[in-house]
């Protein structure tokens, strides 16, 4: 339980706008500080926030980022909590304070020097990265999709080899992606790659086919989705070997290189883009941050009300925390993991502040989704299959995986603005093409 002696209004500090981050610094800024009970701050390296399923869509250009990217400054602003760009290093437990990385313009020259920002409460909200396993060469040929930038550079890379082949017709007329890891990103990645061909008819790319694309998908594991029920996997891999995309299961990578990605049996895939998305840890730095317990992968053990289990005023959700269920499973790194710890832990930290008894996070598995682009989309609601799932697939299980970030937007900007958010984005989807933007 809560024993230090608060300031007045206590400072509850949020590290991370993820999904979850972002979700809880809004509730709390309309809950407590609208009403000057506690004073919010969430803290961000970057100053705009995009949901990261939606990452492989940016990255093929098939959404527009400027329609569904949130200003935190604005969105602060408007939700009565403050915002500090800036990337956490460090954490002094003593001094109850966060240590911010020093800041540095495009020049690499410091403008900045290392801040600190105290708190009374504090949430880490970081999520994931992806992990390469100290793979040799995946750090200087491939390419990764954890932020916005990172899909912007995958996304320039696609259409530089695209501009190649329009231009030099004949030369080099095939563009050869290479994709390690079946899980939800690629898969969503290899599918929307074809899509992504036809949409850039649109854009004056008109001798680009998909037969000019050339998707290779990865897997070291028997099947790919392996953390889905097999029927969901069989049917995702039957739509992407419809749609051209060369699924290879069983196969370890063991090194990259400029020409390729090599496998354990001696094999060389050959490719122009690879993209690594096997796996995920949390941030190097986090590793027994200031103490706290952390497993391999670095996330923060947390107990049953999502305190770490070292400092009751620390609290840590979504991907960057690991929590066990009471039968022993552990909580997926999903977004609906993320958006459930949020209200959770707004509810204990309310608690807090009231001297009420904190309430048990319990997990509630809803069931995965899987988008094919616009081809198929699979997946099975209520997923705990011992009390039953129902498998659903095409227009219906499109539905549903897109109410997942109505949902989102829902928590963070309320029904009318996101109505609003929705009549926008169907505008500029149809303008877009007609205009010729580019």
């Amino acid at each position: 339980m809560q024993t230090q002696t608060l300031s007045k209004p206590p400072r509850i500090v949020v590290v991370g706008g993820g999904a979850g981050g972002l979700e809880l610094a809004t509730k709390l800024g309309e809950k407590l500080g609208r009403k000057k009970k506690a004073e919010i701050t969430l803290i961000d390296r970057n100053t705009t926030h995009l949901w990261k399923p939606l990452l492989h869509e940016i990255a093929v250009g098939t959404m527009d980022e400027d329609v569904d990217a949130v200003s935190y400054r604005g969105h602060a602003n408007a939700h009565h909590f403050f915002f500090r760009v800036g990337s956490m290093i460090d954490l002094d437990r003593e001094e109850r304070e966060v240590v911010l990385a020093p800041m540095q313009d495009e020049d690499g020259v410091e403008f900045l020097p290392s801040t600190r920002i105290p708190y009374d409460y504090l949430v880490i909200a970081l999520g994931s990265i992806s992990n390469d396993f100290n793979t040799q060469g995946v750090k200087e040929n491939c390419l990764f999709l954890d932020s916005p930038a990172q899909a912007h550079k995958f996304h320039n890379k696609l259409l530089n080899r695209f501009l190649r082949v329009q231009r030099l017709t004949g030369a080099e007329d095939n563009v050869r992606i290479a994709i390690v890891g079946a899980g939800a990103t690629g898969v969503e990645l290899s599918a929307e790659l074809h899509h992504a061909v036809h949409e850039i008819h649109n854009y004056g790319f008109n001798a680009i086919s998909n037969e000019h694309l050339k998707v290779t998908l990865v897997e070291a594991g028997p099947r790919i989705l392996p953390a889905l029920p097999e029927r969901i996997s069989g049917s995702a891999h039957s739509e992407l070997v419809k749609i051209g995309v060369d699924v290879k299961l069983n196969t370890m990578i063991t090194s990259a290189s400029k020409e390729g990605l090599h496998t354990k049996d001696g094999q060389l895939i050959a490719a122009d883009l690879m993209v690594w998305a096997a796996g995920i840890k949390v941030p190097d730095f986090m590793a027994n941050l200031a103490g706290l317990e952390t497993n391999r992968i670095n996330q923060l053990h947390v107990n049953e009300f999502l305190q770490t289990t070292r400092d009751a005023n620390i609290f840590a959700i979504g991907d960057c925390a690991q929590f066990t269920n009471a039968d022993g499973t552990r909580v997926p790194p999903r977004a609906q993991s993320a958006h459930q710890m949020a209200s959770a832990c707004y509810t204990n930290l309310a608690a807090l502040l009231n001297n009420k008894p904190l309430k048990a996070y319990q997990y509630t598995d809803y069931g995965s989704l899987v988008s094919l682009a616009s081809y198929s989309t699979v997946g099975n609601l209520m997923g705990n299959l011992s009390k039953g799932s129902m498998f659903i697939e095409g227009r219906l299980a499109r539905l549903v995986y897109i109410s997942l970030y109505r949902m989102h937007q829902l928590a963070i900007h309320g029904v009318i603005k996101t109505g609003l958010v929705m009549i926008g984005g169907k505008l500029n989807k149809w303008l877009r093409p007609r205009l010729k933007l580019h």
